[in-house]
């Protein structure tokens, strides 16, 4: 079975965030008026919709990711060189650091907040040798 993961994120400004994610070089699968889908591969899209589209769909109060962490979106990527280039380009466009960048063990990773303050890591895990 093959299942495609959509996760949602409130954003405060719809157009400044999809500029934002289009200048780290994700396309973009339709968009609306309070919503617009970022493609981060064949089986993951990140939802971007207006806080009150969010706030619709909500359960219970949708946390503020400046002052609580409820997830940290973590991107895979082939290599320490993406890692970089990826978080490199985050900050570039106006993302801030999270963390120091961790070199352990065949595992390289950084971490930046985007534009709204969601938490994102991009990630290398080496193959291990079996």
């Amino acid at each position: 079975m093959s299942t495609t993961l959509f996760v949602n994120l409130p954003v405060k400004d719809l157009d400044r965030s999809k500029t934002f994610f289009g200048e780290l070089g994700f396309p973009f699968f339709g968009a609306t008026d309070d919503m617009a889908s970022v493609v981060i591969s064949e089986q993951t899209q990140v939802m971007l919709l207006t806080e009150p589209t969010f706030a619709s769909y909500a359960r219970t109060e949708v946390a503020d990711p400046t002052k609580s962490t409820q997830v940290i979106l973590v991107l895979g990527l082939d290599n320490p060189v993406q890692v970089d280039e990826l978080v490199d380009k985050a900050l570039a466009a106006g993302a801030t650091a999270v963390g120091e960048p961790v070199n352990v063990a065949g595992r390289y990773q950084r971490g930046f907040a985007d534009l709204d303050g969601h938490h994102w890591a991009a990630l290398c895990l080496a193959t291990p040798e079996g």
